[in-house]
């Protein structure tokens, strides 16, 4: 069975938001629509020619269900196209993207709006059952009488409430949180303290300098807040991280014996990224002028308390299907949820029984060239809003390559639960 060609026309992202342990000034639709509003202002259709709106979400707030739905509308698409929601955890993003290309190539969709979005600094504070059935009670008192009963038994010891998002970063099949996967991972791999940290301090560096050169301009869409500044930047990038002040920081995951601290860590972010696909028929038809094409995706499931290593188990069969080494690509993306977990990757294709054990390859694939990985930096240092995330590596990833002149890059990510996703780009 032969497939059309799915192409990327344009794309967008808004800045990247630090969390800063209160609300941020965007909910995930706002931030959806900045950056699509944007984007689609500068496309020779109108937002009524779209065939469908794909949103990745992990965290959509209860006010938003289906946020997709909700972005479209908003974006002034109309009623006659349809919006819809997928999530993927951290590669929710990307499960857009994929997502459109299986409609474009089944010929169901000719133009499609795919990314994600999410605001983690709104995630929700929970309360206990305990406080929620006592809550009922308390709302079906009638009389003063039994109100006053039921304030009587008011489970104080149960009043505080429950982090959201440490729930939602926490496997509840291996009871683990994410960095304490990327524990295991540093573990298993002998990835030391210090290499975390120059690791964490150079995605610092390299986001600066990328900054300072303007190669996130073409991508970012500015936002204004409700108070009326004006944010054009990641703002969670700093540019005097050094690896002996991240040493400084205590781990976070494992107090006692552990190496993962909130430095070597992606950052809790909120922000949207889009990209718009096509199908050659709506190339041709609207004129348009990709900038590159889908040639491959890939799914892959392995341990959740060894998440981390989904790009190794995502990627590497598209380069074999692909006939291509780890070298052989131009750039990589690689989304840097934590500093061991992308050592890691690095050292799990580089390791014999690894590769043979747990991807049935008869020797290993080699020593990535990590002079061609993230070198405009990543999510430690950019912030990881995890439904954005696996459509921003994608879309940075198609910059990277047209700005250098180079042809091939895979974009990768880990996703909580013990899966990876992977996409193979070609720059136009």
């Amino acid at each position: 069975m032969s497939f059309q060609p799915v192409y990327i026309v344009d794309g967008a992202r808004t800045p990247f938001i630090k969390s800063r342990n209160t609300p941020g000034p965007f909910s995930a639709s706002d931030l959806a629509v900045a950056a699509g509003r944007s984007l689609l202002m500068r496309q020779p259709f109108a937002a009524a020619d779209l065939d469908e709106v794909i949103l990745g979400c992990a965290i959509p707030s209860v006010d938003e269900t289906n946020i997709g739905r909700v972005a479209a509308l908003r974006l002034g698409c109309g009623h006659k196209v349809p919006g819809w929601t997928v999530m993927r955890n951290c590669a929710s993003g990307m499960q857009a993207l994929d997502s459109a290309v299986a409609n474009i190539q089944l010929g169901r969709s000719h133009l499609v709006l795919a990314g994600g979005t999410d605001a983690l600094s709104r995630a929700p504070l929970l309360f206990s059952d305990e406080m929620t059935r006592w809550f009922a009670a308390f709302a079906a008192a009638r009389s003063t009488a039994e109100k006053l009963r039921q304030l009587a038994r008011l489970p104080l010891r149960r009043m505080g409430p429950v982090i959201g998002l440490m729930r939602g970063l926490t496997d509840p099949v291996v009871n683990l949180m994410m960095g304490q996967t990327a524990e295991n991972l540093a573990w298993k791999f002998g990835i030391t303290r210090r290499e975390q940290d120059e690791y964490a301090a150079n995605s610092h560096l390299r986001v600066t300098g990328a900054q300072q050169a303007g190669h996130f301009a073409a991508e970012i869409v500015p936002l204004i807040a409700p108070d009326g500044s004006v944010i054009e930047n990641d703002d969670g990038v700093r540019a005097d991280s050094t690896p002996d002040n991240l040493a400084k920081l205590r781990p976070f995951f494992d107090r006692n014996y552990g190496s993962v601290t909130a430095g070597n860590s992606s950052q809790v972010t909120d922000g949207a990224s889009w990209l718009l696909l096509a199908s050659q028929e709506a190339v041709k038809h609207f004129g348009l002028q990709p900038i590159g094409r889908i040639l491959d995706t890939q799914w892959a499931g392995l341990d959740p308390a060894q998440m981390g290593l989904g790009p190794v188990h995502a990627a590497t069969p598209i380069l074999q299907r692909h006939g291509l080494g780890l070298d052989d690509l131009d750039a990589w993306e690689i989304n840097e949820a934590f500093a061991a977990q992308v050592l890691a990757c690095i050292a799990a294709w580089d390791d014999a029984e690894y590769c043979r054990e747990q991807l049935g390859l008869d020797a290993p694939m080699g020593r990535l060239d990590t002079g061609k990985l993230n070198i405009d930096g990543g999510a430690i240092a950019q912030g990881h809003p995890v439904g954005a995330s696996g459509a921003r590596i994608v879309l940075h990833l198609l910059h990277v390559l047209r700005r250098k002149q180079q042809r091939l890059g895979m974009a990768a990510i880990c996703i909580g639960g013990g899966q990876g996703g992977a996409v193979l780009v070609e720059a136009l």
